[in-house]
């Protein structure tokens, strides 16, 4: 992440990123299929884990409160990720190819949501429609998160973003 905030993201070769972590390249390919993916490593074990945590939710619970709650539990695991969040999303950000897998990522999150939900039993479209909410909601608490240097709690802010979009869609 240093040396993507350093010098840039395309600027930046594996040869340095081995280098500063003290591996090498042949090492860094063992782990990573290449330098994009120093910045998404994780993201199965974070769709892992939220669509475990949705499974496990009560079948008592809403559809959007189950997803709430998978994706809270996933915002804390990321806040204890320190600063890499945050500069992941600064390198990201200033990346348009970058950006475009990130919108990938996000979109294979709302499928395996989805998913999740239908074998909740939520008919299609509502489980679709769920799981894009829940990914709206997601994206705009994580930027809010951001901007907020980490001073807010990352689950809290999710279930704020949550409660705006329950407010909106009943008329408030």
């Amino acid at each position: 992440m240093e040396l993507y905030i350093e010098r840039g993201f395309e600027q930046t070769t594996v040869t340095e990123i081995a280098s500063r972590a003290g591996l090498t390249q042949r090492t860094f390919f063992r782990h990573f299929a290449d330098k994009r993916e120093v910045l998404f490593a994780g993201a199965d074990q974070l769709k892992e884990l939220i669509v475990r945590t949705l499974d496990s939710a009560l079948d008592s619970a809403a559809p959007l409160d189950a997803v709430a709650e998978a994706l809270q539990v996933a915002g804390a695991a990321m806040q204890e990720g320190g600063d890499r969040p945050r500069l992941r999303q600064v390198v990201i950000t200033a990346n348009p190819e970058l950006q475009e897998r990130e919108l990938i990522k996000l979109a294979s999150l709302a499928a395996a949501i989805a998913g999740a939900l239908r074998q909740r039993g939520v008919p299609d479209p509502a489980a679709s429609l769920t799981a894009e909410a829940g990914i709206a909601v997601f994206k705009i608490a994580f930027e809010r998160w951001i901007s907020l240097d980490g001073q807010q709690d990352l689950p809290e802010t999710i279930r704020e973003a949550l409660e705006e979009l329950k407010a909106v869609t009943a008329g408030k």
